[in-house]
């Protein structure tokens, strides 16, 4: 017999539903894992050790080396990573991405009579479709629709893998086919096929699936496999090799780690193998493979290069860096947004966790143009000036950036604790843009005051320094508050932003009495209520980004009605906080 247009179409059928199965149920075990995965990788990555099973773990979760690897580079492209890090990390990519394997054998199994017939590949597919379809279709719970995907898209692999086995079964007759695989057994041939192969589907798993459903006719020996399996190793870079294209020269050593690693186990082991077979003549070459002893061999061929190489770790990270050498650009090179890669988007916890940190250094970075414009009122010098307005800018930049960044992660499915951070980073960053607005503002208050040369009453320079006080004060702690996720600080920012209100009201009759006695000029009011008016939107802001922080803290948050129970009733200690800041900035009488 020979394969016909009907059989190359079931095949690649199978090989569509295998893959679709795949993706389908890695998804949905990564989801019920709670989308942290990312986050584990990123935080638990110190030591080789540690890097390879935490890489192992994770792939072996998510179906996907080629996924686990990109992620990594993502991490090395931000800086987040070190490269000696992602190599333990891909090394156990490498491994794990050998358990689809052992998922596959099941396809393998066989039912024989009665209450036997349920461990069947048919009947158990069949179970847990229906299973999973019941749970993704009924079922109100986001969990319960997750393991329903799970369960569908083990179905699904589980079926096409059936497909592709039935398309291919007619090759065990055809001479032809027979041959070919003969020159297979050539390791180089056999190496570069595999090679090519793997290349062309950019799945590992995909490839090894396809080689066990030809293990399952009974026509593929050890002799062939071997050597198709080191080359569907090496081909399973090509994904992760084409996701560093646009990456830095880090990000481009972390992706050349896959290929190199799979390249060095080939290498030695084709070495020690071949060499060994050339003297001793090993006799189970012609062995006749099965799904099991296919999954078999390349968990060992896996766990054998990583076995060998991880202690040599920093050297490859040493031949990586001579092959990726750095250029003054790269060298130098300190991008503030490089850890918003595009590739994280994906995986969402490890986008909000590096927005967060990017949020923490944009609240720092108008943290100190507020400092700075404070202590150029009283010292103004134009190097000074410009340096704000400098800092204004990447301000601005960062609410630009993470915006974009962060309406991207909303595209994808989040939990409601998830959804919830990005809606509060939304409104923080347009806060934190603001507060650093009218510190430029502040700072152009400062230039004027310099330029016309103002000076100020001896009365009123003492109000302008309690209310920067105040302001310096209420600004400190909402920026530390939300850096640090501090709730009992939060609280104390509404108490402190009615005493700035207060305070800005009691100055501006104070002046309008020295207007009228004429201790004080027009030209000089116009500067006074520009300082003032900024002083009050700045703490209006800093309340914003408080309420922010309780609401994500709360299952049942209403900011108006949080701030009318807080005035009215006097909750989370108002009156003590009130007291106690409207002692420490009480204006002279």
């Amino acid at each position: 017999m020979k394969l016909g247009i009907s059989n190359v179409i079931a095949l690649l059928s199978g090989v569509a539903l295998f893959l679709f199965g795949m993706s389908l149920m890695g998804d949905g075990l990564k989801k019920v894992a709670g989308n942290k995965l990312e986050l584990v990788l990123y935080k638990l990555s110190g030591s080789p050790l540690k890097g390879v099973l935490l890489g192992t773990g994770v792939t072996a979760i998510i179906q996907s080396s080629s996924a686990t690897s990109v992620m990594v580079v993502g991490f090395v492209n931000s800086g987040m990573m070190k490269v000696k890090q992602a190599i333990g990390i891909i090394m156990g990519a490498i491994l794990g991405t050998s358990v689809t394997g052992w998922i596959i054998c099941l396809s393998s199994l066989e039912g024989g009579s009665g209450w036997v017939s349920l461990l069947s590949t048919s009947t158990l597919t069949g179970v847990v479709a229906v299973i999973g379809i019941i749970l993704r279709t009924f079922s109100k719970n986001q969990l319960k629709n997750h393991v329903g995907d799970i369960l569908m898209g083990f179905a699904v692999l589980m079926f096409g893998m059936s497909a592709m086995s039935s398309a291919v079964s007619p090759l065990r007759e055809s001479a032809f086919f027979l041959d070919l695989l003969t020159t297979f057994s050539n390791p180089i041939l056999g190496i570069l096929v595999g090679m090519l192969f793997t290349c062309v589907l950019q799945s590992a798993s995909a490839a090894v699936g396809i080689l066990q459903a030809l293990a399952a006719t009974g026509v593929i020996t050890f002799a062939v496999a071997l050597p198709l399996i080191m080359g569907i190793a090496i081909g399973a870079a090509m994904p992760v090799l084409l996701s560093s294209l646009g990456s830095n020269v880090n990000g481009k050593r972390t992706a050349f780690v896959y290929l190199l690693i799979d390249v060095l186990g080939a290498i030695i082991w084709s070495i020690l193998f071949y060499g060994a077979n050339a003297m001793v003549h090993f006799s189970f070459l012609n062995m006749t493979m099965n799904t099991v002893s296919i999954a078999a061999l390349n968990t060992i061929f896996r766990f054998a290069t990583v076995l060998v190489l991880t202690p040599f770790i920093g050297l490859i990270e040493k031949q990586v860096c001579s092959i990726f050498k750095d250029t003054e650009e790269s060298g130098r090179e300190k991008e503030d947004f490089a850890r918003l890669e595009a590739l994280f988007i994906e995986h969402p916890a490890v986008a909000i966790e590096h927005s967060r940190e990017a949020i923490n250094n944009m609240t720092l970075e108008a943290k100190a143009n507020l400092e700075d414009a404070f202590y150029l009122i009283s010292n103004y010098n134009e190097k000074a000036f410009q340096f704000i307005a400098q800092r204004e800018d990447v301000v601005d930049k960062y609410e630009d950036k993470l915006g974009n960044y962060l309406i991207k992660i909303t595209s994808k499915e989040l939990t409601e604790s998830q959804t919830k951070e990005v809606t509060k980073f939304l409104h923080t960053i347009g806060d934190v843009e603001r507060i650093s607005d009218h510190a430029m503002n502040i700072a152009e208050c400062a230039k004027e005051i310099h330029e016309k040369g103002i000076m100020f009453s001896a009365a009123a320079r003492e109000e302008l320094r309690i209310m920067f006080e105040a302001v310096n004060e209420i600004a400190h702690n909402t920026f530390t508050a939300f850096i640090n996720s501090d709730l009992e600080l939060a609280y104390r920012i509404e108490p402190l932003e009615d005493v700035v209100d207060n305070l800005c009201d009691e100055m501006k009759l104070h002046h309008v009495d020295r207007l009228q006695q004429g201790i004080c000029t027009l030209n000089q009011g116009f500067v006074f209520n520009d300082l003032l008016t900024n002083y009050e939107r700045i703490s209006d802001h800093c309340s914003n980004i408080a309420l922010g922080l309780i609401e994500t803290q709360s299952d049942d948050f209403d900011p108006h009605a949080y701030i009318t129970s807080l005035k009215e009733m006097r909750d989370h200690n108002f009156d003590l906080y009130y007291n106690e800041y409207s002692e420490r900035f009480a204006l002279p009488k």
